[in-house]
């Protein structure tokens, strides 16, 4: 009886410790319930093919294809000047006359010489007739016996005399009327007119100014046409293979962010530059109205082909992305599990990247939220992105 006696508490003790085991187990329980990591909000998209432009980017400058400094082809001092800065003027319009009193002196004086030389030549046709007709007159009396040898060799001499003097007065006539050619061209060049259509963007000289000859002097005006302009701009070797005529060029400018502008390859310099190993290309991009202007800088790319077919997803759905190496990851949704995946990249435009394996059209990945992912983690979708 009293072995019953002393085993009764060894059975209360059992079980009061199974009891607290038990309690401490559901508790346990509780707690990591309470503690779980709650899903992480994200926003998801199905991936899809479309066709990828394929190009090459690049930067440039742009300038006026024609453009001209304008300089005085002789010296004098300017005696009136026409136009100002930022106005258009067309081919052949006055920009400035240059005084040439001398010049203008030497034009009337070759005129007179011209007169006179021509005066002096119906002279020495008079002569030249009435020498004509007294030979042919010697002639009939030598025949009839009335006039002697001497008498016809002496007018066959004098023929001879005023054919020459004819022949030097039509020379004293070219001779003035070259004279008169140099002083009117003379005279031309003191008028400065506008060698091509466009604007003036620089006037470097006023009335009373000493213009000084083409050779030594600086320009007096430039004028800039900016309806066509050139894109110069500069491709890696690697893709100088690429390039070819014709090819468009789309490009953007800072101070016209929002617009888009076209051009069309039109030279590709038949080397590479010694220095970088880099293809010099020129595009000329049509500009009416003239929305650009000549010196802005330009970034863009040269559209080289079209291909059907395409994976992309938006770069910022990158959790990690190495565009040298062309490497990244991403998360994928798989029954409210994102799990990570490593992509191979290809060709990178703007905010849109070409996945070449690691993700599948169709399936949905994470494109907000990913980065406070960890694989394995719970989601939940919200807003999500069109499909």
């Amino acid at each position: 009886m009293s072995l019953r006696l002393n085993s009764l508490p060894g059975v209360s003790l059992l079980a009061v410790i199974c009891l607290l085991a038990a309690c401490d187990g559901d508790n346990a329980k509780k707690t990591a319930q309470q503690t779980a990591k709650p899903p992480v909000a994200v926003e998801t998209q199905v991936a899809s093919v479309a066709d990828l432009t394929d190009g090459i980017e690049v930067t440039g400058s742009l300038e006026p294809k024609f453009a001209v400094d304008v300089r005085t082809q002789i010296p004098g001092l300017v005696k009136q000047v026409f136009v100002n800065e930022w106005v258009r003027v067309k081919k052949g319009q006055p920009l400035v006359s240059i005084d040439l009193a001398e010049t203008e002196a030497q034009v009337k004086r070759a005129e007179a010489g011209i007169a006179s030389a021509r005066a002096n030549l119906s002279q020495t046709q008079v002569a030249s007739t009435r020498a004509e007709r007294e030979l042919a007159r010697l002639h009939k009396l030598k025949e009839s016996g009335l006039a002697t040898q001497q008498a016809l060799d002496d007018a066959a001499s004098e023929r001879e005399a005023a054919s020459a003097r004819v022949e030097a007065a039509r020379a004293q006539i070219r001779v003035a009327e070259e004279e008169l050619r140099q002083g009117k061209a003379r005279q031309a060049k003191g008028l400065v007119t506008a060698p091509i259509d466009g604007v003036v963007a620089l006037r470097n000289v006023n009335v009373g100014d000493l213009a000084s000859d083409a050779a030594a002097g600086k320009p007096i005006f430039r004028i800039v046409d900016n309806r066509l302009l050139n894109l110069t701009v500069t491709v890696p070797s690697s893709a100088s293979s690429t390039v070819k005529v014709g090819q468009r060029l789309e490009f953007s400018v800072d101070s016209l962010a929002d617009k888009t502008f076209s051009g069309r390859v039109m030279y590709v310099n038949p080397e590479l530059s010694a220095a970088d190993r880099s293809l010099k290309v020129i595009a000329e991009v049509q500009n009416v109205p003239e929305t650009l202007k000549g010196g802005l800088f330009a970034k863009g790319r040269i559209i080289t082909g079209t291909r059907n077919g395409v994976l992309q997803v938006p770069r910022n759905a990158l959790a990690a992305f190495d565009l040298s190496a062309g490497k990244g990851s991403l998360y994928v949704a798989e029954n409210g599990i994102a799990r990570r995946r490593e992509i191979v990249s290809g060709v990178v435009i703007g905010d849109q990247v070409e996945v070449l394996s690691g993700l599948k059209a169709g399936e949905r990945y994470v494109v907000r939220g990913g980065f406070n992912l960890k694989d394995g983690d719970r989601i939940a979708v919200g807003a999500a992105k069109k499909d």
